[in-house]
């Protein structure tokens, strides 16, 4: 067996072993207790803010509701169901409490810099629930160093995860995190075998759990007034005289009302810029099939690059084999101009050489925001926009290279997308589409995602049909065996 396919083959085997462990975590408590807080960090920080506390809070809240209604004090009570009622109020302010620490770490942890963005859960989910514990309980109730060292370790995992366990960010987190619990372990060995008894009075316990709230704060504090991520669009003016209105075609500049930036044409029109993306979309962009697919991207955003690491993990697939399959068609030089559509995650930009300039567009402010979350993780810089690929906000002729993977079989006009994606590149690029063929739409999607894809009323064709007669060295071919397609050809030079 070559030594990449037994490489990929022990990969396998792994991710099915981690697979296992965290199954079993839900039928075992000494598994759980570190799965669990792993799969919760993981699953907050896929979702939006609210979305993700809500289904937190309901997954923490309503099994208890269901398994320990024997334990309501309903009879023997002169008080009706003020007992139960009370008793079920205190089982949800458990939860609640039991949930705002990875509902903090969400919100903190992306706003940090380096191994920092690993603390806020340790720290918050020691310092709300413990300290509210400890105030109730009393001595009775210790603040474990153990308990802090398996919270910190599930925020390590998926930051580890986030980061593709990466050796360059491993190594430094992996060093850290192991050096400050061997002087914690270290500490508590030589309090128990020195005879040195530190205090375990209601004191300490509620010091200590001050002490992580402390952390809290500061962490919180320096998030807040950290200088923001995203470079001003007064300061792009290069980028900015590039683009157009959509609709119009008038050209466009920066105003800022309040430290709010938006991109203004001469006629009025006003393309409000949100969290560092330019917003280039109205209602009619979101009607049909772009509405309906656009629905389940918003759904499965936060899920959309670890569903694919997982399948291909377990698949045993090569993941870099497949996006280079692709990949390698473009033709892109060292100061290139680099246009995606339909942008998604931006996974694509990963195997694009580093030197060149990259944009991108999709109609999906969650894969937007992941996208931004990914460019962070990868140190590299893009121009990002929310539009509709069916209608740029660039001038002509504008990239040196512009390709589209995936989205584009259920474009409410693919033609219009393609004509697009055409006017916008320059004399003699070569231009790719690519996205999956009838036959891994119907043995994947529709399998999994049955009401978004069965109905159709026509199978997935590559466009090759609707590529403009006069484009240059149109080729089609089928990757991935048969489950992709790649669609190249060239805009025809200028006389």
């Amino acid at each position: 067996m070559p030594t990449n396919a037994f490489t990929r083959r022990l990969s396998q085997v792994a991710a099915w072993a981690v697979a296992s462990l965290f199954v079993l975590g839900f039928f075992f408590d000494f598994i759980g207790m570190v799965t669990g807080p792993i799969l919760g960090v993981w699953f907050v920080g896929t979702q939006k803010l609210r979305r993700g506390f809500l289904w937190m809070l309901a997954i923490g809240f309503l099994p208890g509701l269901i398994t320990d209604w024997r334990k309501f004090p309903l009879t023997g009570s002169d008080h009706g169901l003020a007992p139960a009622l009370g008793y079920v109020a205190w089982m949800l302010v458990g939860a609640v409490l039991g949930v705002l620490p990875f509902t903090f770490h969400r919100l903190v942890s992306p706003r940090l810099p380096g191994f920092l963005c690993t603390l806020p859960f340790p720290l918050a989910k020691m310092a709300l629930p413990s300290l509210a514990l400890a105030l109730h309980y009393g001595p009775a109730f210790r603040v474990g160093v153990l308990a802090f060292f398996l919270y910190w370790f599930a925020a390590v995992v998926v930051w580890m995860w986030n980061h593709e366990f990466r050796p360059s960010k491993i190594g430094v987190g992996a060093s850290i995190f192991a050096g400050v619990f061997i002087l914690a372990a270290g500490f508590v060995l030589f309090r128990r075998f020195s005879g040195v008894a530190l205090s375990q009075t209601h004191l300490s316990h509620t010091a200590s759990s001050f002490l992580c709230l402390a952390g809290v704060l500061i962490l919180s504090v320096w998030a807040i007034f950290r200088p923001g991520k995203h470079t001003s669009w007064a300061e792009r003016l290069d980028t900015v005289t590039l683009l157009q209105s959509p609709f119009t075609g008038n050209s466009l500049h920066v105003v800022s009302d309040r430290g709010r930036e938006a991109l203004v044409s001469p006629s009025g029109e006003r393309f409000p810029v949100r969290n560092g993306i330019p917003t280039f979309l109205k209602p009619e962009d979101l009607t049909g099939a772009n509405r309906k697919y656009n629905h389940l991207y918003e759904t499965i955003g936060g899920f959309y690059d670890d569903i694919q690491r997982a399948f291909c993990a377990f698949r045993g697939f090569d993941v870099d084999a497949y996006f280079v399959s692709y990949m390698r068609l473009l033709e892109v030089k060292p100061g290139d101009s680099v246009l995606e559509t339909s942008v998604g995650t931006g996974l694509n930009f990963k195997y694009l050489p580093r030197g060149v300039k990259l944009s991108g567009l999709d109609l999906s402010p969650e894969m937007l925001a992941n996208c931004q979350a990914n460019l962070l993780r990868w140190e590299m810089n893009a121009d990002l926009y929310l539009g509709n690929a069916e209608s740029l906000p660039f001038v002509d002729s504008s990239f040196d290279v512009v390709f589209h993977v995936g989205g584009i079989n259920f474009f409410n006009d693919r033609a219009k997308a393609i004509r697009e994606m055409i006017r916008v590149a320059k004399p003699g690029s070569l231009l790719l589409i690519a996205d999956e063929t009838e036959e891994h739409v119907k043995s994947a999607y529709e399998t999994t995602l049955g009401t978004y894809f069965k109905g159709r009323k026509e199978p997935v064709t590559a466009p090759i049909d609707l590529v403009p007669p006069e484009m240059q060295d149109i080729h089609l071919e089928l990757i991935k065996s048969g489950h992709f397609y790649a669609l190249t050809f060239r805009k025809p030079a200028s006389a």
